[in-house]
């Protein structure tokens, strides 16, 4: 009987598997971990509200998700995608740099956009395919998951490497901690200081790879055309 707790990794499995709505996948996997596990609708309850005072920063990302359904539901991917369709010369893998570039910027002052569910998935994915179809190609299938791994790819890359620079960061404290541990006293302002160099390497090399990508991809399920 203890497996039945699991069936939340089931849901979330099945559920992105048949490409339903992500935020609808996690919050009913939320929902039912919760029940089959015994705490009931006011124990699921009490739980969340103990976490929301307790982990503000996972509040703020379920407010993002509830936020960006909402958005979603009224028409937020059309926009993006018709935004994308009056600039000239757009390709994915030139929305996907730019949103990269713009990442890492706000990831540096520890600024997060809700990630590849609150973010990418209705926002950046629609640019980028709009993108696609505005280069007068019917976007093939396996394409799009294509784009998704770049775009997801580029979320992390950036996020990873630029939120270090903000100064009392998780990221910066954690690695004054375990070089605190291991006998090497550092400033939080010497770690951000020693990351610059570092976080702008990664983010030149991300865009580079996800351009060069792009064309490749492009050329393989479009040819020349």
């Amino acid at each position: 009987m203890e497996l039945i707790k699991l069936v939340g990794v089931l849901i979330v499995i099945v559920g992105f598997a048949l490409k339903l709505d992500s935020i609808l996948i996690i919050f009913l996997a939320l929902i039912t971990t919760g029940l089959v596990g015994g705490l009931g609708i006011g124990g699921l309850l009490e739980a969340i509200g103990t976490n929301f005072v307790a982990n503000r920063s996972m509040a703020i990302f379920i407010m993002i998700l509830l936020i960006t359904g909402v958005l979603e539901r009224n028409g937020l991917r059309e926009a993006a995608t018709d935004l994308i369709k009056k600039v000239k010369g757009a390709t994915a893998g030139k929305v996907i740099a730019a949103y990269g570039i713009m990442r890492g910027i706000f990831g540096a002052f520890n600024v997060g956009f809700g990630g590849v569910a609150g973010f990418i998935r209705p926002v950046v994915l629609p640019m980028a395919e709009a993108a696609v179809n505005a280069q007068g190609h019917e976007e093939d299938e396996q394409h799009a998951e294509d784009i998704k791994g770049m775009a997801s790819a580029m979320e992390n890359v950036t996020w990873f490497f630029w939120q270090v620079l903000f100064v009392g960061g998780s990221g910066g404290i954690l690695v004054q901690s375990t070089l605190a541990s291991l006998g090497y006293e550092v400033e939080l302002i010497e770690l951000a200081a020693a990351e610059i160099p570092i976080a702008i390497f990664a983010l030149v090399v991300a865009c580079a790879v996800t351009l060069v990508n792009d064309k490749r991809l492009t050329k393989k399920y479009y040819g020349n055309k």
